[in-house]
């Protein structure tokens, strides 16, 4: 991994530090109400009703703090918590008629505030403002996506390799086979590598290498959920494959992919790699390519 520089750190912390200020995020009275940037976010992002687990993964929040904001929140007659009707495992929150009002003045009041701060720059300005904020929401998901070596028999392996099987189902003129997909034993261990991207918990991308020859991988299934494309993801898992390659002293990995995949492709000549003849016969291949891994001829 490439080091951080800390003029990139320095930078990143002042733009926190004034952002945070300029919304009020360090008022105890967001936006003007009784209540901290906290518990005014937990009210919003309870919506029409949800489980307390699930909010804890959308807001990366300890249980116990989530517990306590809940609890006080519930205390105000903010919200309602129950058990869920059919697993007393899973406490669900809801809002209340007094929680929805609130809300509602928190989104008005929130327009007025960003109205305000808007309205001091021209219209190119703020188009500037806006795409600056699409480019850096892009790369802090991408930052705070996860990759992790797993077993290739793990339940978020196969889970990725299905969701894959089906998007390609849909994509291919003549349909997809899942019997096409690589076994477990093919890519775990010495054999070879499967990773599995997370975002927030949740699987969001996955991508496998096998051993060929000797001296030689394949890089296969290397996808990404839709929800989670264009940000950069497959590259990073592309990446890691080849990390994978080396250590496992492979000097080259080859790959093919199908006519209609053109983004694939593009990514795959803008990482390296050089088309080349067919390597192995594959139903679903119209492009090969390979990328060598040593500095040696």
């Amino acid at each position: 991994m490439e080091p951080v520089s800390t003029e990139y750190v320095a930078a990143f912390r002042r733009f926190n530090r004034y952002f945070t200020r300029r919304i009020g995020a360090l008022d105890d009275h967001y936006l003007g109400q009784n209540r901290p940037l906290g518990e005014a976010r937990l009210l919003f992002e309870i919506g029409d009703g949800v489980s307390l687990r699930a909010l804890r993964g959308r807001l990366g929040l300890d249980a116990g703090y989530l517990s306590r904001m809940a609890k006080a929140l519930e205390a105000q007659g903010m919200v309602r918590i129950s058990v869920h009707p059919d697993d007393n495992r899973l406490r669900m929150i809801e809002l209340t008629p007094a929680g929805r009002v609130e809300v509602a003045e928190q989104n008005r009041r929130s327009d007025a505030l960003a109205t305000d701060l808007l309205a001091a720059l021209t219209g190119e300005q703020r188009a500037e403002l806006t795409d600056a904020m699409a480019a850096t929401g892009r790369l802090l998901r991408l930052a705070g996506i996860t990759v992790a070596l797993v077993d290739g028999r793990a339940p978020n392996a196969r889970a990725c390799l299905d969701a894959y099987a089906a998007d390609l189902d849909v994509r291919f003129p003549e349909g997809f086979d899942k019997a096409d997909l690589v076994g477990p034993d093919e890519v775990s261990g010495e054999a070879g590598a499967f990773f599995v991207a997370y975002e927030e918990g949740r699987a969001v991308g996955c991508g496998a290498l096998r051993r060929l020859e000797p001296g030689v991988g394949e890089i296969k299934h290397v996808w990404v959920h839709p929800d989670a494309r264009r940000l950069g993801l497959a590259r990073r898992l592309l990446e890691h494959l080849e990390d994978a390659a080396a250590r496992r002293g492979l000097d080259v990995v080859r790959l093919d992919t199908h006519a209609t995949l053109t983004e694939a492709q593009a990514m795959y000549r803008a990482s390296g790699y050089r088309e080349i003849p067919a390597y192995v016969d594959h139903v679903y291949a119209s492009h090969w390519f390979e990328k060598r891994l040593s500095t040696s001829d």
